[in-house]
């Protein structure tokens, strides 16, 4: 085989994966429907993948770009995705129409990700019958159980705060609402003291940090998650972040543990998800993966939220 032919087929390789990934790169102009231009395999969501921006600031760089259009079209990948900007069209999906939409559109990868098999992130096949036979145990009478423990972590935020104003040290804000959040969620969601504020090294804050610090292993995880899952089922395995997936499922066993061992009954998450386990009549083939997901992923949603940019502040608000 000469060197022609070596050429030819990498040529005819190189063309292939090329039109692999733009065939639809199209989409959204065969339909008049408006949009900035994608890159190959990323499509418009370069700065994000490079860390360069939160996906809250990328969707607001969009917005602002096509604010006054009713709809605008991006590409996730090579995967089509429509914004409304529209409130009417906003509420039929959301409201009227809702029965049409209501995929979250993740994928999972069960075999892969400890803690993806989880509430959020489920198929409507199963995340309906699980929210409709869950929502009955978070009443407001059992959320409001939990407002003293609010109270408390509040009151180690002001004892905090007071020592910080005493040092006439600078603060991080955000550093600051992320240890108070792990403060919070540790103490409704698992009952345990996590000393975020109080211990600069805490372990809880250390995992949370190591969750979604960017990397390049976690550059090249999210990347093959979203834009190349068939490579991901492949290699995925091998850039999980064991040790942070460890740490929240045992944290959530050894809880469990210790309160049926010592009889402690406590306001919060993690013995409504046990008493729901001792009563299974009311979620069929619930299990302890049950409660591990829902509560680990509790925990490391509510971290994932405070660690991201601010634009998702400004989203929210």
């Amino acid at each position: 085989m000469d060197y022609f032919q070596i050429l030819c087929g990498i040529a005819v390789l190189l063309l292939s994966i090329y039109y692999y990934f733009s065939s639809t790169y199209d989409y959204w102009k065969k339909r008049d429907i408006p949009g900035p231009q994608p890159t190959i395999i990323i499509g418009n969501f370069t700065d994000v993948i490079l860390r360069r921006l939160s996906i809250g600031d990328t969707l607001i760089k969009f917005y602002n770009e096509y604010k006054n259009e009713p709809v605008f079209g991006l590409f996730e990948g090579s995967l089509p995705v429509l914004v409304i900007n529209n409130m009417d069209m906003i509420k039929d999906i959301l409201i009227k129409d809702f029965s049409v939409f209501v995929d979250r559109g993740f994928r999972i990868f069960p075999k892969i990700e400890k803690l993806g098999e989880n509430l959020f992130l489920l198929e409507p096949e199963r995340w309906r019958p699980m929210r409709a036979k869950l929502s009955p145990i978070f009443t407001s009478g059992k959320l409001k159980d939990m407002f003293p423990l609010l109270i408390e972590c509040a009151g180690h935020l002001e004892k905090y705060m007071d020592s910080v104003i005493i040092t006439e040290e600078s603060t991080d804000c955000r550093e600051l609402t992320a240890k108070f959040t792990t403060d919070v969620i540790g103490s409704c969601v698992f009952g345990i003291n996590m000393n975020a504020l109080s211990e600069e090294e805490s372990e809880f804050r250390r995992m949370g940090r190591k969750l979604f610090a960017p990397s390049f292993k976690q550059v090249i995880r999210e990347t093959f998650r979203q834009f190349m899952p068939y490579l991901y089922e492949v290699f995925g395995q091998y850039l999980q972040p064991k040790e942070v997936d460890n740490f929240f499922v045992n944290v959530v066993k050894d809880t469990m543990n210790y309160r049926k061992e010592n009889n402690i009954v406590r306001p919060d998450f993690i013995h409504m998800l046990m008493e729901l386990k001792k009563h299974p009549e009311k979620l069929e083939k619930i299990g302890e993966y049950v409660v591990l997901k829902l509560s680990s992923s509790f925990q490391c949603y509510g971290l994932r939220f405070v660690s991201l940019h601010g634009a998702e502040f400004r989203l929210v608000r």
